[in-house]
């Protein structure tokens, strides 16, 4: 039953980003966000992203939602630096299954030209047992997205059991 309304909540318009400011310790200010998503549904309520994440995995709807994730959030920032001289960044978590898509380089590269944002303004949150659990297969992927001009964070650092020497070859800007 959940699967079945997830599958329609994109074109229903239920699903929804909320953002988490990020600031600048020394300085407190906000240097940009975090995309979280959300999904409120007419019969459930408030769906926790707990509940839904994990489903969107299983069944591959993860792709088409987080393209939306991304386009969305990327519309948003663009809006919010118009006529901004310190510029946002918005941070977006990849799941591992979009992780593994092929393309998804190209892909990303294409969804920053119909925003019309600098890549640099464009954040990539995995987290590190996602990135340590295939990091052979995947470390082209991590340089071809940060060639791009993307930036690279390794969320939830510290959880796993990931080696500094693993972690010192791959692109990564933020920990």
């Amino acid at each position: 039953s959940i699967e079945t309304r997830l599958r329609h909540a994109l074109e229903q318009g239920e699903l929804s980003l909320h953002y988490q400011p990020k600031h600048e310790l020394a300085t407190r200010r906000v240097t940009g966000f975090e995309a979280l998503l959300r999904w409120n549904n007419a019969d459930l309520g408030f769906v926790s992203p707990a509940d839904f994440i994990p489903l969107a995995e299983d069944t591959g709807l993860i792709i088409p939602i987080g393209e939306w994730v991304l386009r969305q959030a990327m519309r948003d920032l663009r809006v919010w630096n118009t006529n901004r001289t310190d510029k946002l960044h918005v941070a977006v978590n990849l799941s591992a299954r979009q992780l593994t898509v092929d393309g998804i380089a190209p892909r990303i590269a294409q969804l920053i030209a119909e925003s019309a944002i600098p890549p640099g303004w464009l954040e990539l949150e995995l987290t590190e047992s996602m990135v340590m659990e295939n990091l052979h297969a995947q470390i082209d992927t991590f340089h071809d997205l940060r060639d791009l001009g993307v930036r690279i964070a390794i969320d939830d650092f510290g959880t796993g059991y990931s080696s500094m020497s693993y972690l010192k070859r791959l692109p990564i800007d933020t920990l």
